[in-house]
């Protein structure tokens, strides 16, 4: 597994990061067998793992927890706050009130004193910057953080977040986590750019597409709408929608190439990712053993330039095969009242 160092921290991190969002009541309960996972990528030589603490409602940080143990020092750990952890409108968000909490209960399930990248999993629009920077800064100087980072930041709000970090002298993000696919391309035009102007690692997640770039949806109907996240997110997977439906004939394209190759579909998927310059590791999330054994196959997979200008045919760079995908919408989008008189 070929190593990279995570933007200017001098860290040294695998280009796969094992995201263990699968693991708990999201995807695979059984605990053991997450923690066999998490030790067979880490003996493959992915030595960087990605949690949160919403996660399975906590779960998923217990199960990481479990499988540090006699390990820590092995390990780059990362975890995320912000997203609602309870009734309470305080008990999320990027206040100093919470996030205070949020790492000392993500430090106690993960059993850890402290974590190797702290980051904030969206922006909050209710919290100024510097509030959250100078909370983070003080993660660090205490020891219970060693680098921070953003996730889902447009690049207006990464740029935001460093003149604020330099002006006020408070640590600033050393990394980006950003959603980033051969079917989701938009952060190529502005997020993966400013990141390197500012030497931030980053770690992007979703590289299958939700899947769609397992292999696993050949036709229409394959997609079932009514198990899992397809019930849940089904603007992203309902076949009926023009943006949707253009998929199919994508995927068709993709195999050919991965064909051509003599790999799966989530070989060419994956690799595609590592390749661009910008992207220091790929999380992989897989939910069984059977799933992680493929995707650690495909890391020794790198593209040439013909096959990657394949994929720009079928893909455009800096492009969204379906713009309705997006994570994380601004609030003059989200809320109409923002945009009317």
């Amino acid at each position: 597994m070929k190593r990279r160092i995570l933007g200017g921290t001098g860290i040294s991190v695998s280009e796969y990061a094992f995201g263990a969002m699968m693991l708990g009541q999201w995807g695979n309960p059984d605990h053991e067998e997450g923690v066999r996972m998490l030790h067979t990528a880490l003996d493959a030589g992915v030595n960087f793992w990605d949690t949160a603490d919403m996660y399975s409602n906590g779960e998923n940080e217990q199960i990481v927890g479990k499988a540090l143990k006699g390990r820590r020092d092995d390990v780059v750990l990362a975890t995320k706050g912000f997203f609602r952890m309870g009734d309470d409108p305080n008990q999320g968000g990027l206040s100093r009130r919470w996030l205070t909490r949020a790492l000392e209960d993500s430090l106690r399930r993960l059993d850890t004193d402290y974590v190797d990248l702290y980051q904030v999993h969206r922006p909050d629009p209710t919290t100024d910057i510097e509030e959250t920077l100078s909370v983070l800064s003080d993660f660090v100087r205490s020891g219970k953080v060693r680098a921070v980072g953003s996730s889902d930041f447009p690049a207006e709000q990464i740029v935001e977040a460093q003149w604020v970090a330099e002006k006020r002298g408070l640590v600033r993000f050393r990394a980006e986590q950003p959603p980033y696919s051969i079917f989701n391309r938009a952060i190529e035009a502005a997020v993966l750019p400013t990141a390197q102007k500012y030497g931030m690692g980053v770690l992007t997640w979703s590289p299958l597409a939700s899947g769609w770039l397992s292999g696993k949806y050949l036709k229409p109907s394959d997609v079932d709408l009514s198990e899992g996240r397809r019930t849940l997110q089904a603007h992203k997977f309902d076949p009926a929608l023009p943006e949707n439906a253009v998929k199919f004939e994508a995927i068709a394209q993709l195999k050919k190439i991965a064909d051509d190759l003599g790999r799966p579909m989530t070989h060419l998927a994956t690799a595609f990712v590592r390749a661009h310059p910008g992207v220091t590791s790929a999380i992989i999330g897989p939910r069984t053993p059977a799933q992680l054994d493929d995707l650690l196959a495909g890391a020794d997979l790198e593209l040439d330039g013909d096959v990657l200008d394949r994929i720009d045919e079928i893909v455009p760079p800096g492009t969204d095969l379906n713009p309705a995908e997006k994570d994380y919408t601004p609030p003059a989008l989200a809320d109409k009242l923002l945009r009317r008189r």
